[in-house]
């Protein structure tokens, strides 16, 4: 059995300026964030469409955060060796955009990167079973992906907990990661369920103050 038991901080570059995503980053290094998110979205699996490997590549000469890139794509297979190139630490795909999830796992291993899936809310964390060997990170949609500034599903919870269970059964490290919604008001709720890496995009970048005090109030609020 092993458990992840710290929480890191992964602020969505979704919801920064991308005009100045050098700044965000900076000010993300700067308020202690461990991971930047990338959402990378392709008009297809997803409505929007976002940025690809280059802005990982770019942002990779300044930033020494973990880079955190959440495909939202279909077809992911066939983009991630340009992330692994660009300088991603870890690639999560989509459970429901996989037709051969091991296989795809084990590429991004194979890469030397950290392998992560997405569950979708309607998707169960049963469904992850047996491909748990290859996974480093479980992403718990709690919101239904594609858009940045929803609002938290609180009916997630539950299966934030199952999949905090799953993690603690695996005999390597896995981190149970949420993404939607999370803020100073959420975090605490979240984190007591079972998530050690929370994704926030508008709690960080989308209300005025600083990145630096956006962090330093959703790491205090995860500690509740």
């Amino acid at each position: 059995m092993s458990v992840v038991n710290e929480v890191v901080i992964a602020p969505s570059l979704l919801a920064s300026d991308f005009a100045h995503l050098s700044k965000a980053a900076s000010e993300c290094a700067e308020g202690g964030a461990e991971y930047l998110h990338f959402d990378v979205m392709d008009g297809r699996f997803v409505p929007e469409i976002t940025f690809g490997s280059q802005a990982v590549s770019s942002l990779r000469r300044i930033s020494p955060a973990f880079f955190d890139v959440h495909l939202m794509i279909v077809e992911p297979e066939k983009q991630i060796k340009h992330f692994a190139d660009a300088g991603a630490n870890g690639v999560t795909v989509h459970y429901e955009a996989c037709t051969h999830l091991h296989r795809t796992l084990q590429h991004i291993r194979d890469l030397g990167m950290n392998a992560g899936v997405a569950i979708n809310p309607h998707t169960p964390v049963s469904a992850l079973e047996f491909v748990m060997e290859l996974t480093d990170l479980i992403l718990v949609m709690t919101v239904n992906p594609g858009y940045g500034g929803q609002s938290f599903i609180p009916g997630m919870l539950p299966k934030i907990r199952e999949a905090k269970i799953m993690a603690a059964r695996a005999q390597h490290p896995i981190h149970v990661e949420v993404d939607g919604g999370i803020s100073p008001h959420t975090a605490a709720a979240v984190t007591q369920a079972g998530a050690t890496a929370l994704v926030a995009g508008t709690a960080i970048f989308g209300d005025g103050r600083s990145v630096v005090d956006a962090i330093s109030d959703l790491r205090t609020a995860a500690s509740r």
